[in-house]
């Protein structure tokens, strides 16, 4: 069965992405509750506010299962850059080519809504993933040692100039 992208909110999401990021972060990286609180926290709030003209969410899906997930915060002024936020994968669906299909919804997204830039944060180690942002013309506009996830990591900043 191949996975289906489906975007929009979906009746345990939010559980699910914030399990999927403790898992993998937890077991590769030591974070703990913090990282998964967070996770939840915040990815509520998102979703609870989501504006679908400026805001995106998609689910990669085995059936009723969500395997992976991205989310796409829109500007909130007019020359705001989107942001790329709560991109994650299953073990079982790392390396199929779902993971380069989530960013491809998310940046299809951006630039049918005229966004002109798109940034994320992430650190430095996670090389697969790093591996996609460069495929999509993601570019390191910064790094610096940080704590934003619980613990520290060289946090790293990239941009995509969409126009």
């Amino acid at each position: 069965m191949e996975p289906a992208i489906i975007g929009g909110y979906t009746p345990g999401a939010i559980g699910r992405v914030a399990e999927l990021h403790a898992r993998y972060y937890s077991r590769e990286w030591g974070f703990g509750v913090f990282f998964e609180a967070k996770i939840a926290s915040e990815m509520s709030d998102f979703l609870k506010n989501l504006d679908p003209a400026k805001d995106g969410f998609w689910t990669a899906r085995l059936g009723e299962r969500i395997e992976g997930a991205i989310t796409l915060v829109g500007p909130r002024e007019k020359a705001g850059s989107a942001h790329l936020r709560w991109f994650i994968l299953s073990d079982e669906m790392r390396g199929t080519g779902i993971g380069n299909s989530l960013i491809g919804e998310a940046l299809d997204f951006c630039r049918r809504q005229g966004y002109r830039q798109v940034f994320l944060w992430t650190f430095a180690g996670l090389d697969a993933a790093r591996r996609l942002y460069d495929k999509n013309g993601f570019k390191l506009a910064e790094q610096m040692e940080g704590e934003q996830w619980g613990k520290k990591v060289l946090e790293q900043r990239f941009v995509l100039e969409l126009k």
